[in-house]
């Protein structure tokens, strides 16, 4: 496994062994990685939906523990699912940016009319 903190990824070979390399985003709404100080464990499962072996498995304390396989409804709904949850959640955060740029701009204002009033 190849961990880019810079990019926030961590790709690995397919665990099936069919050579394909399979890449994981370390975001909040992707994949989280721990480190215990020998090992790495990425959560949630991985699914190589768009991989001809569609392999579905953890990986846990470095060690790879096979999953259930799913079916086409099950892939797409999770896809569907997940695509939710991003949007939602980059909606959120930039929301919370846009209230945060505003907060700035008030207290800017703010203070250059006090120190304006009293200062020049």
């Amino acid at each position: 496994m190849y961990i880019s903190i810079e990019y926030k990824t961590a790709t690995h070979l397919c665990a099936c062994g069919c050579g394909n390399k399979v890449m994981t985003s370390i975001t909040p709404t992707g994949w989280t990685l721990s480190y215990n100080g020998d090992n790495v464990s990425l959560n949630p499962s991985i699914g190589s939906w768009n991989l001809p072996c569609k392999s579905h498995y953890w990986i846990r304390s470095g060690q790879v523990v096979w999953a259930e396989s799913w079916t086409e409804e099950q892939i797409v709904a999770v896809q569907k699912r997940d695509a939710v949850d991003r949007n939602r959640h980059y909606k959120n955060k930039k929301s919370e940016i846009e209230s945060e740029q505003q907060s700035n701009t008030i207290n800017q204002s703010f203070f250059s009319k006090f120190f304006h009033r009293f200062f020049i």
